[in-house]
């Protein structure tokens, strides 16, 4: 990446998008260095839908989540974001768009950790294999980034 070019950041959420936690995040990632912030949403599957098909439900939550985040993150990064819906699996909804759109660093908004379903399934951890900086934030505030282990 150039010196110039601007960080290419996914910002992953749900149930968190509009937090305080995500929105501070964004502001803080925002002024480090030129960055473009995309937020991607999984889908949420509820009840025999998760067991039906997951990923063909839950898109109009989804959108719903969009149209409340997007202007508070565009806020705080300082110009436009991106939206876009993913798969109900968050792991398969992450690893997707980074390869399609080769980001550069993935921000994860979760609920606390007590109750984050994401947290239960290690999704930081397991995204480690993308090799990217990956920076969780929970309701209840920011961890530093962990590491890529490359």
């Amino acid at each position: 990446m150039e010196a110039s070019a601007s960080a290419r950041v996914l910002v992953v959420a749900h149930r968190t998008a509009a937090t305080p936690a995500l929105i501070a995040a964004v502001r803080e990632r925002a002024t480090r260095s030129p960055a473009e912030f995309t937020l991607l949403v999984p889908a949420a599957a509820h009840g025999l839908d998760r067991l039906a098909e997951p990923d063909q439900f839950g898109s109009d939550e989804a959108q719903d989540t969009l149209d409340l985040a997007l202007p508070l993150l565009e806020e705080a990064a300082g110009g436009r974001v991106d939206g876009m819906i993913g798969g109900a699996q968050p792991l398969d909804a992450i690893t997707d768009a980074v390869n399609q759109h080769d980001f550069d660093e993935i921000i994860i908004s979760t609920l606390s950790p007590r109750v984050s379903r994401w947290l239960r399934m290690d999704v930081p951890n397991r995204l480690k294999i993308l090799g990217k900086p990956i920076t969780t934030v929970s309701a209840t505030g920011a961890n530093a980034p962990a590491p890529t282990g490359g």
